[in-house]
């Protein structure tokens, strides 16, 4: 004989399993995000050194557009020997010859991509547990006979 008043174990699953889908897909969301800003990041690494090396290529003296962000730009002209200077965290700059720049930038741009595949990993593995998440319950839910709106949300 059944318990009265109990709730069901079928129920109890069911409901741990919603709360599970919906950490999934705040997770999901979340290295969503990561990923853009990673990707922002990576795209603004290279157009810094496709800079560099567009000044390496010009002839000292030549006129040229600085961009300083904003879609704003400066006029100025080359100086073959001028140094550049880098960002190296928590607001500090670091003066240094533009191949040594180029060189960190490569670096960063390595580590950046390196992180994005790691995250799309992690995106296609919490993907993975909410198709599976999902499928358990529309099959709970069609054996109830009760609508299913899991994937909907």
């Amino acid at each position: 004989m059944a318990a009265s008043g109990g709730t069901d174990p079928t129920a109890d699953q069911v409901q741990e399993d919603l709360i599970r889908l919906d950490a999934y897909r705040s997770q999901l969301n979340a290295l969503v995000q990561q990923h853009q800003i990673l990707t922002a990041s990576r795209q603004d690494h290279l157009r810094a050194r496709e800079s560099l090396e567009g000044i390496d290529r010009s002839v000292a003296g030549d006129e040229m557009l600085v961009p300083l962000g904003g879609e704003t730009f400066v006029r100025g002209t080359v100086r073959r020997d001028a140094p550049a200077l880098i960002g190296v965290g928590s607001g500090i700059a670091a003066e240094m010859d533009r191949s040594k720049a180029a060189e960190m930038i490569a670096q960063r741009v390595t580590r950046i991509e390196q992180a994005i595949r790691d995250i799309e990993g992690q995106m296609q593995s919490v993907d993975e547990r909410i198709q599976l998440l999902s499928r358990r319950l529309d099959a709970a839910s069609r054996a109830s006979g009760a609508p299913s709106d899991v994937g909907r949300h």
